[in-house]
């Protein structure tokens, strides 16, 4: 597999260093020299928007193209080029600043697109919030998302079992997160106050149903639309 990332900062390093292993060939773009603590990996110096410094790279080889400059403008240039000129299958961008979001889509040629303001405010968000829904992540081109909930005290779902909670339609429960260590949930599991409810949710409807199962407010509610499973019906 060959990977191309363009922007060799600390960002692009990082990646690298996660992604590299015998069978992955990274190649890096950037505007300035080699770094002298880069030990894997070959080095194009040049502008990634221009179409000889991609083609220089092997572009139209690459399996991945990872555009993670700190300029969001040359990261949609560099995505629409691997897409449109070089075919590549996979492209994921960084974006810098939430308000250009919108524009990291396929018809620029994104495949993923990564915010970390937005990863950062939805982490700070997740661990200030209790009983309230977060949304961790989104997947590109789909309706879904990743979504968690700490579960209040006075939470109605304390001291339930998985499997006895009618959980909204398009939301599903793939984790818990108790005393830091992940779960992966089990019909005859148990919720207790402060776990962290990890869900794939699909739009917006799912996740208000959600919002209404956990907080207390919504007691009155989550009795009418939680019917308990017998516990001779449980896998």
């Amino acid at each position: 597999m060959k990977i191309v990332i363009v922007g060799a900062g600390s960002v692009g390093r990082s990646i690298a260093r996660e992604v590299a292993d015998e069978n992955r060939t990274v190649v890096f773009i950037d505007q300035d020299e080699p770094q002298a603590d880069l030990t894997d990996g070959v080095w194009v110096q040049g502008d990634a928007a221009e179409l000889d410094t991609l083609a220089q790279a092997g572009v139209s080889d690459a399996d991945v193209v990872v555009a993670a400059t700190g300029d969001d403008k040359v990261n949609l240039v560099v995505s629409l080029l691997s897409k449109t000129e070089f075919g590549v299958p996979r492209t994921v961008a960084r974006v810098n600043h939430p308000r250009n979001e919108w524009m990291f889509d396929d018809m620029w040629g994104v495949d993923v697109a990564v915010s970390t303001p937005r990863l950062m405010t939805a982490m700070v968000e997740e661990a200030v919030s209790v009983g309230r829904i977060v949304t961790l992540f989104s997947f590109a081109k789909t309706a879904t998302n990743m979504v968690g909930v700490t579960v209040p005290e006075t939470s109605p779902l304390v001291g339930r079992t998985v499997a006895s909670i009618s959980w909204p339609a398009g939301a599903v429960l793939v984790g818990i997160i108790r005393g830091g260590r992940p779960m992966a949930p089990q019909p005859r599991d148990g919720l207790e106050s402060r776990d962290q409810l990890l869900f794939l949710s699909e739009g917006g409807a799912s996740t208000d149903d959600l919002q209404s199962l956990v907080v207390p407010e919504a007691l009155e509610h989550v009795t009418a639309t939680l019917p308990v499973v017998p516990e001779d019906q449980v896998d």
